[in-house]
Formats: structure tokens, C-alpha cells, sequence
């Protein structure tokens, strides 16, 4: 009898315990179908639950240049862009903690500098920037400009609020070295004028580039030069120094015409004869004193000018209003000495002598970059002097170009 209760014992200890089992699986099988709070389902294993990894905001901040860009010209511009939202702020700083200006473009996707940067200089910038999903994102960092091995100047003509004559040319030299990188120099020259003018820049040589028209400038004309030469290279280790910038006006239209030997010089205004002065021009016989052939412009006006030439016997010349046309020695002036031969023969040594009051009055009148145009000598004038720009074609000064 102990025995056969012990079995039945043991039988409902089993019965019991089957009874367990089954009511856990249940209660397992409910979490994994509804789900426990705060987990993802299905984990199982040591009852617990995994979190989901916060999602990354959307907006992304770049700059150009580069964080720890070294070397940046310092006429690049700054940028600082977005993707996936609009820029907040940003503040770029100079090695003294002075801010930089700049602006934020009308859509707020980029910023970019309005003040330029300094050589050899370690500037830092921070942005920050609002994403489409709302969040906010952040951007540091900083770059250094180079130190160029030179900054050689350059100088511009006409000078601002210059009245000049019509064939006036715009000329950029550069002194203090040569440019071996012509065509980034002329990719940065703008010529703006209030009238549609054709024309090209020519570079003369290694230290001078000019712009003429292809046809004489339109009388009052207003017109706008810059070059934002700062921070360019010129090449051979050499940057720019300073951006140039001038605005000139181009007054009425008047032009000299000697035909040598007609022993006269005419002066026309705006196409119309304006006034005929007699004149004694460089001698027929010798090419040498001739007064060449070619365009000239005025370049210089003075009214006491010295004409002495020891090469051919005679100093302390002073002749009144003294009108240059070239550096090769060519003048307008008074020669009241070669009084007998003006009107009638041509015996200067290259000059247009006139008569005291006739050389006054074209005096008067004569603006720096009025041509002067010399027909009927033996000898044409050479590309010799400072400017030479109407002795040379206009294909050929169109081929002069850089960029061609």
C-alpha cells in the first residue's frame, strides 16, 4: 500500500508540473505576438529589449577651402554651403579675431566672404545650420593663405576722373616684374562702358597689357576699368598686390590730320572740319626728320617745352605749347623761328611747327588720347614709342591677346 501511494504522489507532482509548463508557453507565446513594451519583438532570449539608434540629422555643412587647407590664394573665395537645410550663421576670423564680411546667399544654402583675405595669414570659421528635419548641425575649422615670394605692383591709365580724347587706350603695365601667366591676368580685366564699344586687349610685351577699340571710342563715353589683380598669380612665384579700378570719361570727338605735304594740319570735330592751321613738317628729303606716317595720340601738353638736340647742333630750344605725339621725338609747337617756311615748305627735323597764336589755340583744345593722324611721308612711324597702339592692325592686335 506505501508504494501505491508514493506512485500516485509522484503522478500528480507530474501532472502538476506538465501544468506549469504548458501555462508558460502560453504566456510566451502572448508576448511575442502583442509585443512588451519599449522592445522591437521577437528577442526572445534573455526576456529583455534592444533601442532603436537615433537617426542622423539631415543637413550637412561644407567648406571650401578645406579644413587645415594650407597655401589657399588669398582671392579665392570662402564658402560655406548646405545640403538638406538653410545656414544659420557663420563667422570667419582673421588671425586677430576680427570677423570677415560676407553674406548669406537669398536661399541660405551658402555663404561665401565680400572682404578679401591677407597673404601668409590663419584664419578659423564656424557655421551652423538648421536641417529640413529641424536639427541643428555645426561646422569648425580653419586654413592658412600662402606667403607669396613677391607682390609686385602694377598701375593702370587713364587715372580716375580723366576727360581723354578718342583714341585714348586703357593700359595695365607691371613694373617691377614680368607676367608669365598672361591669360589669367586678362581673364580678371573688365572694360564696362556706357556705349557698345568693340575692342580687345593686347599685351604689348611681358610687362604691359592694353585695350583699345576697335574703331575710335564714341564721344561721350563713360567708362569703368577694374582688375582684380590681389591674390592672383602672375606666375614665377609672383601674386598680385593690389586690385585696380578707374573710371574715365572720353570727351567730344576730335581729330588731327596732316597730310605732310599739303604744309597744313587740320582739325576736325566729329567729322566736320574745325579749324586749318599752316604748318612746316619734318623734311621731305630725309626719312630720318620726317614726321612719320601713323596714328598717334596726344600724350602730353606742356606750355614751355625744351627742344634742344645736340645731335644736330643746337640746345637751350624752348618753344610755347608744346604738344607731344610720340616718344620718338615727334611735336606740335610754336616755331615762330621757321616762321618763313610755315605754310610752305617742310624743314623741322620730324616736329609740326605752327604759328605762336595757331599753336595756342590747337593748344587749347587738345586732350591726352586725341589722334593724330600723319599721312604723305617717306618714312612710317615706329612701334618704338610708349604708345604705339593704332600703328598695329586690328587682327594683329586681336591675335595679341591671351585668351585667343
Amino acid at each position: 500500500m506505501r508504494s501505491t501511494a508514493r506512485s500516485t504522489t509522484n503522478r500528480r507532482r507530474g501532472l502538476l508540473g506538465a501544468l506549469f509548463l504548458v501555462l508558460a508557453l502560453l504566456a510566451a507565446c502572448t508576448s511575442e505576438e502583442h509585443g512588451s513594451p519599449g522592445g522591437t519583438g521577437g528577442g526572445g532570449g534573455g526576456g529583455g529589449s534592444e533601442q532603436q539608434p537615433e537617426a542622423q540629422p539631415k543637413a550637412k555643412l561644407a567648406a571650401s577651402p578645406a579644413a587645415d587647407a594650407a597655401d589657399v590664394p588669398p582671392g579665392d573665395p570662402v564658402k560655406i554651403t548646405v545640403t538638406d537645410g538653410v545656414i544659420d550663421t557663420v563667422e570667419l576670423v582673421n588671425p586677430d579675431g576680427k570677423a570677415v564680411k560676407g553674406v548669406v546667399s537669398g536661399d541660405k544654402l551658402s555663404w561665401s566672404n565680400t572682404e578679401s583675405l591677407g597673404y601668409g595669414k590663419k584664419y578659423s570659421y564656424t557655421a551652423a545650420a538648421t536641417g529640413s528635419d529641424g536639427k541643428k548641425v555645426q561646422l569648425a575649422g580653419s586654413f592658412t593663405t600662402l606667403k607669396p615670394a613677391k607682390t609686385p605692383r602694377a598701375t593702370i591709365n587713364p587715372a580716375d576722373n580723366a576727360t581723354v580724347g578718342v583714341a585714348m587706350p586703357i593700359s595695365i603695365k607691371f613694373p617691377e616684374g614680368k607676367v608669365t601667366d598672361k591669360a589669367a591676368v586678362e581673364k580678371v580685366l573688365k572694360v564696362e562702358s556706357s556705349k557698345e564699344v568693340a575692342g580687345s586687349w593686347a599685351w604689348l610685351n611681358d610687362q604691359q597689357v592694353d585695350w583699345r577699340p576697335k574703331e575710335y571710342w564714341p564721344a561721350n563715353t563713360k567708362v569703368t576699368v577694374t582688375a582684380k589683380l590681389f591674390g592672383l598669380a602672375y606666375g614665377g612665384g609672383a601674386y598680385g598686390k593690389a586690385d585696380l579700378t578707374t573710371t574715365f570719361t572720353v570727351g567730344r570727338n576730335q581729330v588731327v590730320k596732316v597730310n605732310t605735304p599739303d604744309h597744313k594740319m587740320n582739325v576736325y570735330r566729329d567729322g566736320s572740319l574745325f579749324a586749318s592751321y599752316p604748318s612746316s613738317n619734318g623734311k621731305d628729303a630725309d626719312p630720318d626728320l620726317n614726321t612719320p606716317n601713323g596714328t598717334m595720340i596726344v600724350m602730353q601738353k606742356d606750355p614751355v617745352g625744351d627742344f634742344s638736340n645736340p645731335k644736330y647742333g643746337y640746345t637751350n630750344v624752348m618753344k610755347k605749347w608744346a604738344v607731344r605725339i610720340s616718344n620718338h621725338g615727334e611735336f606740335i609747337h610754336e616755331n615762330n623761328d621757321n616762321r618763313a617756311n610755315i605754310g610752305k615748305a617742310n624743314t623741322s627735323h620730324g616736329c609740326v611747327n605752327l604759328l605762336e597764336a595757331d599753336a595756342k589755340a590747337y593748344f587749347d583744345t587738345a586732350l591726352i588720347g586725341d589722334p593724330v593722324e600723319v599721312t604723305g611721308s617717306k618714312a612710317n612711324m615706329p612701334t618704338t614709342s610708349d604708345v604705339y597702339d593704332w600703328l598695329i592692325p586690328w587682327s594683329q592686335w586681336q591675335s595679341m591677346s591671351a585668351l585667343r
